[in-house]
């Protein structure tokens, strides 16, 4: 009984740490350039992603009028 609580206790601190430092620790892995692809590529994979993200990076608005 000791071990599980000492376990889930571990297992609760660690999630805390990544949960705080979430935004260092996601910059440090996308710097690798090998790292960020992988991340990016697996994004696209995803239906949901793609379809709301691709069309805003492609989708070009000009503040000026068309003649």
């Amino acid at each position: 009984m000791m071990r599980i609580i000492f376990i889930l206790s571990g297992v609760i601190a660690a999630i805390s740490v990544l949960y705080k430092w979430r935004y260092k620790l996601m910059n440090a892995v996308l710097a690798v350039s090998f790292l960020r692809r992988i991340a990016v590529s697996a994004s696209m994979r995803m239906p949901s992603i793609r379809k709301n993200i691709l069309p805003s990076l492609f989708n070009q608005s000009t503040n000026s009028p068309t003649q």
